[in-house]
């Protein structure tokens, strides 16, 4: 099995997800490595803590739309 190429980061065109997964990246301080090497640049606890700060995030969007909601 080849290694698949990272498309480079498009700054211009990302989903609300991407764009939320850059912001946290920027927060603890890998988005400079993330922009010159790509995500798989990233160990296992920089993505980990990455993943888990985007779940905190979208449940508490979700739960502040709920209550807007009700």
């Amino acid at each position: 099995m080849g290694k698949k190429k990272e498309k480079p980061i498009d700054l211009h065109n990302l989903t609300p997800q991407e764009q939320l997964k850059l912001e946290i990246a920027q927060e603890i301080g890998v988005f400079d490595k993330v922009l010159a090497s790509g995500w798989r640049s990233l160990s296992a606890k920089e993505s980990g803590k990455i993943g888990g700060l985007m779940t905190k995030r979208q449940k508490e969007l979700n739960r502040e739309a709920k209550q807007r909601s009700s």
